[in-house]
């Protein structure tokens, strides 16, 4: 592969990114949040029981003081309370509320329909074959824990 088509797949890689996330935006301005709180809420739910600040932290690739940053956010909304760690009194866990519940699964409606524009023009085969190259891609150079 050539540098101009190292640099070519870069620069559409970081344009349908961007597009991608500018329509989950638009999907998600309705719903009072941002991408980044929408992923989180996302961890938090597939998490049952509550997680951690520092594993949320890696789970969505952040640095912890950006993870309080966002569980701020959701806990000045109502979406998410934060409790003692049974296991360890020195961390908190944080949880859904009934409202974050709720709100989960029309977030991920707007993920499904910012999806479904981006990516609706691509036959199946196409977008088994996108999928199974991006999870390639992602598991490169990969921290333990993260998304």
């Amino acid at each position: 592969m050539t540098d101009a088509t190292s640099a070519r797949l870069a620069d559409a890689f970081m344009h349908v990114a961007k597009r991608l996330r500018g329509r989950w935006m638009h999907q998600l301005a309705p719903l009072g949040l941002t991408p980044g709180q929408g992923r989180a809420l996302g961890v938090i739910a597939r998490a049952g029981d509550g997680i951690r600040m520092a594993d949320l932290a890696g789970r969505l690739d952040i640095v912890p003081r950006s993870a309080t940053s966002v569980v701020d956010g959701l806990e000045d909304q109502g979406l998410v309370l934060r409790r003692p760690d049974p296991g360890d009194r020195r961390s908190m866990l944080v949880t859904l509320t009934e409202a974050g519940r709720l709100l989960v699964s029309r977030i991920e409606q707007a993920q499904r329909g910012a999806a479904e524009e981006m990516f609706g023009t691509l036959e199946p085969a196409e977008r088994d074959q996108l999928l199974a190259v991006l999870l390639r891609l992602n598991a490169c150079g990969k921290h333990p824990g993260s998304i």
